[in-house]
């Protein structure tokens, strides 16, 4: 049963179940994380919240099927709230028929035609949505919708000792440490601007290093370490196929240099951080003439970067992304969503 509040007079825990196709599995899986540190901080701010998760070890069957499953668990469960994590999930969440659903959306569910589908499949139903980025919002024409970035954990992500870091992954003095925020297998990542733009680095200087952010089985806290080893995070993302990029917010709250293209919010993100730059795309296709552009202006500004040589400041200009002031916001939805 939802017990509906007043959250002018009240400020009880809430009990929530998030349904979600994307939650880590292992210890060493960054899939879905930036959903599993979301409900950890609600559960800081005392917050019950249940897990249920679709698909990935089921199965991409399971987006058909999972739907009766969703709905037992709403009903034996007394949710005040169902919180559907990605819009892949909401279709078997909408069979819950649950009257205080908000859905989450963050990225490729509304950008990729395909999936996009799957998440309008799912959408009725929902009282309130939560994007991201302003820019997905109007990506998908809902004026409507709430606008709150993933958090991140500024307790774990903090500067370390760089020349530490350095050591523990190899890296002579002096280099110029260039990091790429994901798989070089992921297409979507754009590996292949960043490896052209770290060749044209090195043709200025040869003491120019790549460092892949990615490794299978990797420790967070080497993670962590890499961003302490790097000089600046080289963001290449293809355009149109990000949300909100966890790894950008990450990078500030270590006050590591950003450059990148301009997707998702990251705008917003590196507004009056310093050093660091954000680089339009050219207009049209991303190839040819085009592409040597991207290339050469990303190239110059982490030139500049690099130049610089110094620690951003995004650590203190993006004090509002620690991940406990997103879970408030985050509850303050919920209880606007009872109230009403």
């Amino acid at each position: 049963m939802t017990h509906l509040i007043d959250p002018a007079t009240t400020t009880r825990p809430l009990r929530v179940l998030a349904v979600t196709n994307l939650w880590p599995e292992d210890p060493t899986s960054y899939r879905g994380i930036f959903v599993q540190r979301q409900v950890t901080a609600l559960r800081a701010l005392g917050h019950h919240v249940d897990v249920e998760v679709i698909a990935q070890s089921r199965g991409k069957l399971d987006y058909l099927t999972a739907g009766p499953r969703v709905r037992r668990r709403v009903q034996d469960g007394g949710y005040d709230i169902v919180h559907v994590h990605y819009g892949m999930a909401a279709p078997a969440a909408r069979l819950a028929n649950h009257p205080a659903t908000v859905l989450s959306l963050y990225g490729s569910d509304v950008n990729v035609p395909r999936q996009r589908l799957m998440t309008k499949a799912g959408w009725g139903g929902t009282r309130a949505r939560i994007y991201v980025s302003r820019r997905l919002a109007e990506t998908a024409g809902d004026p409507e919708g709430h606008i709150i970035a993933n958090g991140v954990d500024f307790s774990f992500f903090r500067p370390g000792d760089r020349a530490a870091a350095r050591r523990q992954f190899g890296l002579p003095e002096p280099s110029r440490v260039v990091l790429f925020a994901a798989d070089p297998a992921r297409e979507v990542k754009g590996y292949d601007v960043f490896a052209d733009v770290v060749a044209e680095l090195r043709r200025r200087d040869p003491a120019v290093r790549e460092l892949i952010l990615h490794a299978p089985g990797q420790l967070q806290t080497d993670l962590v370490r890499k961003f302490d080893a790097a000089d600046v995070l080289l963001f290449t993302s293809r355009r149109g196929k990000e949300g909100s990029p966890t790894v950008v917010k990450e990078a500030t709250a270590m006050g590591l240099p950003v450059v990148s293209v301009d997707v998702g919010d990251v705008a917003e993100v590196l507004d009056g951080v310093r050093p660091g730059a954000v680089v339009g795309f050219p207009d049209g296709p991303v190839e040819g003439a085009n592409r040597d552009r991207l290339v050469r202006d990303l190239a110059d500004r982490t030139a500049e970067v690099l130049r610089a040589g110094r620690r951003a400041d995004g650590r203190e200009k993006n004090a509002w992304l620690d991940e406990r002031l997103v879970a408030e916001r985050i509850a303050a939805v919920y209880r606007r969503v009872l109230a009403s």
